[in-house]
């Protein structure tokens, strides 16, 4: 596992069915998801050297998806550049923010339009990846800019995400999708990625 992750985290060595298993069990024990959202329990999982714990907070934040708030956005930024890896980022990026920016649309303009220029490499990747299930929802001038201000980073991390972002969003306007790529100088990378479905 910390092979896999190139080394860079701590792995107790419990593989993901086992995690889910016990994480499972904690929920229930525990009651957590029975209160009101807990950022005092991510923020000291996240905290811990071990990889799994932050896949635990991870699986927290998934089932509190509907209690998050406004303010909650600033506990998911500090997460995203804290231990920064496409392991934790996307989810958070996808899910956690996603939800926020869909509650309260006016955090776009208030923080991830900052995201989407900003020297973190991870909040920009955010910035990109955030309306990933909105499929319909999507705001396609929003995904378009954010891509184009980052189209010629040299980064893989950016590169891909845009091909995912687009690739995604293919499935729902793939002619959107096509001309945009078509229209646009994009990395092959991305192109590559994007192109997936169309």
């Amino acid at each position: 596992m910390q092979k896999y992750m190139k080394d860079l985290f701590l792995f107790l060595g419990i593989k993901s069915p086992l995690r889910k298993e016990l994480t499972k069990e904690f929920f229930l024990e525990s009651g957590i998801l029975k209160k009101d959202f807990q950022p005092g329990f991510v923020t000291m999982l996240w905290k811990k050297r071990e990889r799994e714990y932050q896949y635990v907070a991870l699986d927290y934040l998934e089932r509190s998806l509907k209690k998050l708030q406004k303010k909650d956005l600033f506990l998911m930024k500090e997460l995203i550049i804290t231990k920064s890896w496409w392991d934790t980022v996307d989810m958070l990026a996808s899910k956690p923010v996603g939800k926020i920016a869909e509650d309260h649309p006016e955090v776009i303009i208030e923080e991830i339009e900052d995201w989407s220029v900003c020297d973190n490499l991870w909040l920009r990747r955010t910035s990109i990846l955030f309306q990933l299930k909105y499929k319909e929802s999507t705001d396609e001038n929003l995904l378009y800019k954010y891509i184009l201000r980052n189209a010629d980073s040299k980064e893989f991390f950016i590169q891909k995400s845009i091909g995912w972002s687009l690739r995604e969003y293919s499935k729902t306007n793939p002619e959107s999708v096509r001309e945009f790529i078509a229209s646009n100088p994009l990395a092959r990378l991305s192109v590559r990625e994007g192109s997936k479905y169309l």
